[in-house]
């Protein structure tokens, strides 16, 4: 039989497969698609072709090719099913939970996770199910749910302290400075991917440089909001001279947002606005519709910082009609914000007075606010702490006032009828 013969057997499927593999780890990306597409054309192994899909999950994924991502694992998901092996077909519904992450769609994420921890028994699931967690996780931190994303970045991390998974912890550890970056802890948005930086350097000889820009990129956000710009600009030059390296057009187009995102802290608009138009474009490619609204928002604020009311009200509604597509709760509560904003200095009373009344009501919607002191979390930079139920408070109020079980957890079991 030829390299590529008419059919393709299961030991010549596994060594094709492999020969993509290191073609893929040096980056020669084009080379190992060109023989992953035609063992996926020639395979009669239907475990190769389970693989094969596989490995071109996780290339289009790191491309940013989202939609074809979804395509691939939707292809998966029949070839398990072929197959009828439980094992495969957890993994395949991870893969399609994780297509839908990435294009936002984070309903259906949640809907294939919950399928993922109903298919409990295989032997895969005690591995997997950490990455499930974190890609729940992830979802609902994308609707803004925070207790349900909390207790899900929680379990993550006990399935990676469990099963010694460095490179699950890493990945839990960049969401959850992202979570806190969200609540406006910036201490512990700084921690946590220090710890996954940590985690690279001790464990990650082996892994893809994906890791160490990943990392980088979330220092270079919490640094950013903590006013340490020189700090910040340096983790997301490194971070993006990785993505560059490894044609990452996701994290590329993260890392111009937090570029543009740095010049206007320096308030040096001119620079600001070109990369949040770079950012945009990728964005848009790329499928990251919560980018995009975190793209608009900021490109509001330079509108504001120039005076430019009309340009600024514009942009933010687009970035809440996004916002309110996607269901991100946080985002349409500072669209409100920057609405009131704008209505204060044009003297709009009414207008000003309805996105006042709009942003209470985001904030009861998410409970964003400490149930031992009554004030707002993520208004401004608070040490926050959550309990075991992952509800979040204070730090300062359970230490001024100590708790014998979570006040939230209280209210809402009390029923109507027994008050």
């Amino acid at each position: 039989m030829k390299r590529f013969g008419v059919e393709m057997g299961q030991d010549q499927t596994k060594q094709q497969i492999e020969k993509g593999l290191l073609l893929y780890q040096s980056n020669y990306t084009d080379k190992a698609l060109h023989i992953w597409f035609k063992v996926l054309e020639k395979t009669s192994d239907p475990g190769g072709k389970f693989r094969v899909l596989g490995c071109l999950i996780t290339a289009h994924s790191e491309m940013g090719k989202y939609r074809d991502m979804l395509q691939y694992a939707l292809n998966q998901i029949d070839t398990a099913r072929e197959m009828e092996d439980p094992d495969y077909l957890m993994e395949a519904y991870l893969n399609l939970a994780r297509s839908n992450e990435k294009l936002c769609d984070f309903q259906k994420t949640i809907s294939y996770c919950k399928t993922c921890l109903n298919m409990q028994g295989t032997t895969t699931s005690l591995l997997l199910n950490g990455q499930v967690c974190l890609s729940m996780g992830n979802a609902f931190l994308g609707m803004s749910v925070f207790q349900k994303a909390l207790e899900n970045y929680e379990k993550g991390l006990r399935y990676a302290h469990n099963n010694d998974d460095k490179m699950l912890e890493c990945r839990v550890c960049c969401s959850l400075g992202n979570f806190y970056t969200q609540l406006k802890d910036y201490e512990k948005a700084l921690f946590f991917p220090c710890k996954a930086a940590e985690l690279v350097n001790d464990y990650g000889k082996g892994w893809s440089l994906k890791y160490r820009a990943m990392s980088q990129y979330h220092m270079a956000v919490a640094y950013r909001k903590l006013g340490r710009l020189l700090e910040a600009m340096d983790c997301c030059e490194e971070s993006m001279k990785i993505a560059l390296q490894h044609g990452d057009r996701p994290l590329q187009s993260l890392c111009l947002l937090c570029f543009a995102d740095i010049h206007r802290s320096r308030n040096d608009v001119e620079k600001a606005l070109p990369r949040y138009e770079s950012s945009m474009c990728i964005m848009t490619e790329t499928g990251n519709r919560l980018g995009q609204v975190h793209v608009y928002l900021g490109v509001a604020k330079c509108w504001l910082m120039q005076k430019e009311l009309d340009k600024a009200l514009d942009t933010v509604q687009r970035a809440q009609e996004l916002a309110e597509d996607l269901g991100n709760k946080l985002c349409i509560l500072k669209a409100h914000c920057l609405n009131e904003g704008i209505f204060r200095s044009k003297e709009q009373q009414t207008e000003l007075r309805e996105q006042v009344v709009k942003f209470h009501e985001c904030v009861e919607e998410m409970e964003l606010y400490c149930g031992m002191c009554g004030e707002s979390i993520g208004e401004k930079n608070h040490q926050l702490q959550a309990l075991p139920c992952s509800h979040v408070f204070h730090l300062k109020c359970l230490q001024s006032n100590g708790t014998r079980g979570c006040p939230n957890c209280r209210r809402s079991s009390v029923k109507p009828g027994y008050v």
